[in-house]
């Protein structure tokens, strides 16, 4: 199982190595390609790396913002991923920057990840960065265990997309991008910080099957090895 570690002995210190880590990878991409992709997840544990990363000095206009997943709700709401990212990271320097919700203002959610499906930039090839969470359930992104469409997410032999989800531990319906839409980014990292979240992810690595633990697809079967961020 193929993934290298990165221990930091401080949350702070983590949020600052790692928005200098993405930037450089965001400023690679524009170098080569004139445009640069990022997909990142919501949570409380990004949070300070949101604020690191908003204040860095790359070409934020050429920069297209996007989530991994989010929750069936407008960016109003308080449980809202891109409320989150609009105030923690959409500001200084990163204000500029291109943001493409997954939320839309569909009258259903299977109809929203149809339409999210073609505008999402990372549809058409791999994103230059993606970050994931982990949850202490073993959940990434929306694939949730237990999740009515789990399978589905997790295998690679179906196309990038962005897909509904709903599971017992979800709380509302959500918008997912697919495995086979995050699994092959120029960049992968998992982000986690705390004790138990440790704990959970030394079991995943140890080895419990990926239905019940979902972060395992990231650390098996992703194309790009996983780099994973964490601090006490």
């Amino acid at each position: 199982m193929g993934h290298q570690m990165h221990s930091f002995e401080t949350a702070p210190a983590l949020a600052e190595a790692l928005a200098d880590r993405v930037a450089a990878a965001l400023s690679a991409a524009l170098s080569a390609r004139g445009e640069a992709t990022l997909a990142v997840s919501g949570g409380s544990t990004p949070k300070a790396f949101f604020e690191a990363l908003s204040t860095r000095d790359i070409e934020w206009p050429k920069i297209k913002v996007t989530l991994v997943d989010e929750r069936f709700v407008p960016e109003d709401n308080p449980r809202s991923n891109h409320l989150l990212v609009k105030t923690h990271l959409l500001k200084n320097a990163a204000a500029m920057a291109q943001f493409v919700p997954l939320y839309r203002p569909e009258a259903t959610i299977e109809e929203a990840a149809i339409t999210a499906s073609g505008i999402i930039p990372g549809m058409t090839g791999p994103f230059d960065v993606v970050i994931l969470g982990m949850g202490t359930d073993g959940h990434t992104a929306s694939f949730f265990p237990g999740g009515d469409h789990l399978a589905a997410a997790l295998d690679l032999s179906l196309p990038r997309r962005v897909m509904t989800m709903e599971a017992p531990g979800a709380g509302e319906a959500r918008l997912t991008l697919s495995f086979s839409a995050l699994q092959d980014a120029g960049l992968l990292i998992v982000h986690i910080e705390g004790a138990e979240k440790k704990s959970v992810l030394d079991k995943a690595i140890s080895g419990t099957d990926a239905a019940e633990m979902p972060i395992r697809a990231v650390l098996e079967r992703a194309a790009t090895t996983p780099e994973i961020y964490w601090a006490p």
